[in-house]
């Protein structure tokens, strides 16, 4: 009986690492950048740039999640369609005097038209995502520096800096040295999750489900929730929210949402879990598909509206390798080199634990060479330890 006890014991602890491998590395990192840079890390103006920088991260592995959970495919061509969109605005606003509003949905349409095109091939005539999206990747890359005449073009419009990179400033809240608003927005998002947790244990108790531990369930919401209240009040002490964090936090709940709680969502992962027996449960596959690469147009066409706004110029090599960050995310995150298997939250962590390396290695005045090893290496770890995973799973 002792024995059986301590194997359970020992199973629940390994269990419990595997599980939140990420989030623990994500820790580690954090730790240890911190030591490394005195400090500098967790200065006010850093936590705020740490979302804002890798804004467009966030939202391209919203996307490109979908994408890898059809069955570990990619979408190469994101970058490129980042600086033909960003260009396409910037010429428009800039040079053509346009509505930047009117700029904005153009854009948007744009992007979305170029997931379009690549999700009718990849859908429909199914020809391999690898090879579609690198034939987007240089036709889309190709038609940017066309419209941007291989030059740079800035865009200095205050209407649309202020949709997508301003600051918001509440009257009376925000007044002083310290902005009052983030602190009261983290308050209510902690309670929010608090009150979340306990609502759900109560429900799942009541129909009879089986769920976590105690112990697990509200440690998680409330290490969440202190979290979350610890980056407020960083935030208060640097400007306050930045309209782009709202921006990716709305992007990142929708998909959220989507990828766990509807019947579309559900489809994503039936399809990288066994496409023909989905087609055979009379599942549209081709609608799949192409859904999956009409929303990365989509996304890309936000990115490159938000990388606009925050960098204030577009030239040709913008957006080269943005893909990559974004497929970075998603496996570092947990995401399965096989499909099926991946969430929202597991891509979020991938991408805050690749902006903390950039960001801890930039502090302390590490080239671009060195990082991309670092972020290599780190891709690399984490599928393989995703393949041997699978492998122990019989999978």
């Amino acid at each position: 009986m002792a024995n059986e006890t301590k194997a359970k014991s020992q199973m629940n602890v390994v269990d419990f690492f595997s599980k939140y491998t990420m989030i623990i590395a994500l820790v580690v990192v954090f730790i240890l950048f911190y030591f490394l840079t005195g400090g500098r890390l967790l200065l006010a103006q850093n936590m705020s740039n740490l979302l804002i920088q890798n804004g467009y991260v966030f939202v391209m592995a919203c996307g490109m999640l979908l994408c890898i959970l059809t069955g570990g495919n990619i979408d190469l061509s994101v970058g490129s369609v980042i600086c033909m969109i960003g260009g396409v605005g910037a010429v428009l606003i800039n040079n053509k005097g346009w509505n930047p509003i009117l700029s904005i949905v153009i854009c948007l349409l744009l992007g979305l038209a170029a997931g379009v095109w690549q999700g009718f091939w990849i859908g429909y005539v199914r020809i391999p995502p690898f090879i579609t999206t690198l034939g987007g990747m240089f036709i889309f890359r190709g038609i940017g520096r066309l419209i941007l005449d291989s030059k740079t073009v800035p865009v200095q419009n205050e209407t649309f800096i202020n949709i997508f990179n301003s600051y918001i400033k509440v009257p009376g809240l925000d007044d002083g040295e310290i902005a009052l608003s983030p602190i009261i927005v983290g308050v209510l998002a902690a309670a929010f999750i608090i009150i979340s947790t306990i609502t759900s244990r109560a429900k799942k108790a009541k129909k009879g489900y089986r769920q976590n531990s105690i112990f697990v369930d509200y440690g998680k919401a409330v290490v969440i929730a202190a979290v979350l209240i610890f980056y407020c009040i960083k935030l208060s002490q640097y400007k306050g929210i930045s309209v782009m964090i709202l921006w990716v936090a709305a992007i990142c709940l929708i998909y959220n949402f989507i990828t766990s709680k509807t019947v579309i969502g559900r489809y994503f992962y039936a399809v990288g879990g066994n496409e023909k027996a989905t087609k055979l449960s009379g599942i549209n596959t081709n609608k799949v598909y192409f859904l999956a690469y009409a929303n990365m147009g989509l996304l890309a066409g936000l990115c490159g509206l938000l990388c606009l706004a925050r960098v204030g110029s577009v030239n040709g090599s913008t957006g080269t390798s943005f893909e990559m960050d974004a497929i970075g995310s998603c496996f570092i995150g947990g995401a399965s080199a096989y499909g099926g298997s991946g969430s929202i939250p597991g891509a979020i962590i991938g991408a805050l634990l690749l902006g903390t390396i950039n960001m801890g290695m930039s502090i302390m005045g590490i080239g671009d060479s060195w990082q991309y090893v670092v972020k290599g290496a780190v891709l690399l770890v984490a599928v393989i330890f995703d393949v041997i995973s699978s492998r122990k799973k019989g999978r």
